[in-house]
């Protein structure tokens, strides 16, 4: 993927357009942008595009205004030009290995949830047309569940979600994806009781043969050393996001929870999963000590980072992220119940908005249903080896 330096580049200094909005000639920003000027119509592209349709100015304009013909106009067809053949997909709950599986889940999606829209709420990205971009794009989807289908008896009662969708992109095709959607969410503003719901997939995956494997110790620490001192910081492409694994790292692995007073802004606000809107320090705090709180043995592990510019001052930095432990203890994951003792792999992916060196903003998504999930399939899995056991 390219440079930062490059990003900052093609968004600062790219030639105003008349005719072009908010955006005056430069790489698209969602923030404060009406829908009508992330899909404008004959726009000159203002970066290059070497490769994409015709109708894609800019990284940005490619991934909202795809994301929309797909999901809202419901040109699910254009997939078979937008997605390589071979694309990879990765959510909380399955992995998916082709394109017709992506054809085929967006379509049920659709079907059992007709009223949903999908917002876009902003874009981080990096890269370039020649060797490629990469996006993290935050959705706010919206509407009310009319349609009998994977929740079960439609009750028309209305929801509304954040996604996160992170995807590489070259030559007009995404070819890797990953997807996090707070399907807790959903089913919680729907009324239905997540645990049954969560049986119900768990005994789907140990009837295909599927287990949850624990292979013990997950590397947060080695024997009995402490963790590592330093962040691992090799993913990074400039100094804001080399500050963000640092203090993660702090945070996450070496429980230096204090380190959240020192890098949010007193007046931050924090959007989190089950549609938490949360204010100040403290709460961030509680919340972050509650998750690790669930998991204490857990191992937070950056995969992605990039950052861009933001039009409302100060930089966003988007992070994707896997924490993998076992369920030990109570904390923010109360719909886990009791400590199981558990492995757990939770996929989650985090944007952060800093401005004067402070993050005034957080935006996390992951998915506490694909946790019960992993549990019940795990305990199925038990429960099924002791009964082949006693058979014997």
């Amino acid at each position: 993927m390219g440079s930062e330096d490059k990003t900052t580049a093609i968004t600062k200094n790219a030639k105003p357009q008349r005719g072009d909005g908010p955006h005056e000639g430069r790489v698209m920003q969602v923030e404060r942008s009406d829908f009508t000027d992330l899909v404008p119509e004959g726009r000159a592209p203002v970066q290059g595009m070497d490769g994409f349709d015709p109708c894609y100015s800019d990284i940005v304009d490619y991934i909202v205004r795809c994301t929309h013909k797909i999901w809202d106009e419901r040109d699910v067809g254009l997939i078979y030009t937008h997605y390589t053949h071979n694309i990879v997909l990765y959510t909380p709950l399955a992995n998916v290995y082709n394109r017709e599986a992506v054809v085929r889940d967006t379509i049920q999606r659709l079907a059992s949830l007709p009223e949903r829209h999908g917002m876009a709420t902003h874009v981080v990205w990096n890269g370039d047309d020649k060797d490629g971009f990469y996006t993290s794009h935050l959705v706010t989807g919206s509407g009310r569940y009319t349609q009998n289908g994977q929740y079960g008896p439609a009750n028309g009662r209305p929801f509304v979600s954040r996604t996160i969708a992170d995807c590489m992109i070259h030559r007009n095709k995404i070819y890797r994806e990953w997807v996090v959607s707070d399907q807790m969410a959903i089913i919680r503003q729907l009324g239905i009781d997540p645990v049954p719901y969560a049986e119900k997939i768990a005994a789907a995956k140990l009837a295909q043969g599927l287990t949850q494997l624990d292979i013990g110790e997950v590397g947060l620490m080695l024997g009995q050393y402490p963790p590592a001192e330093e962040a691992n910081l090799d993913i990074a492409n400039n100094d804001i996001e080399r500050t963000t694994l640092s203090w993660l790292h702090d945070v996450f692995n070496r429980k230096m929870f204090g380190r959240i007073r020192d890098v949010y802004a007193p007046t931050v606000m924090y959007h989190g999963p089950l549609m938490k809107e949360l204010y100040g320090t403290a709460s961030v705090t509680h919340q972050t000590l509650g998750l690790v709180a669930s998991m204490p043995d857990a191992v937070f592990a950056p995969q992605h980072i990039c950052s861009t510019p933001c039009i409302e001052g100060g930089t966003k930095v988007a992070v994707r992220w896997v924490m993998e432990g076992h369920h030990l203890g109570y904390g923010a994951l109360e719909s886990l119940g009791d400590p199981t003792g558990k492995h757990i792999r939770l996929m989650g992916m985090s944007h952060y908005h800093y401005k004067n060196g402070r993050i005034v903003d957080e935006w996390t998504v992951y998915d506490e249903l694909s946790m019960l999930v992993q549990i019940k399939l795990a305990q199925m899995a038990d429960k099924a080896s002791a009964t082949a056991e006693a058979a014997e």
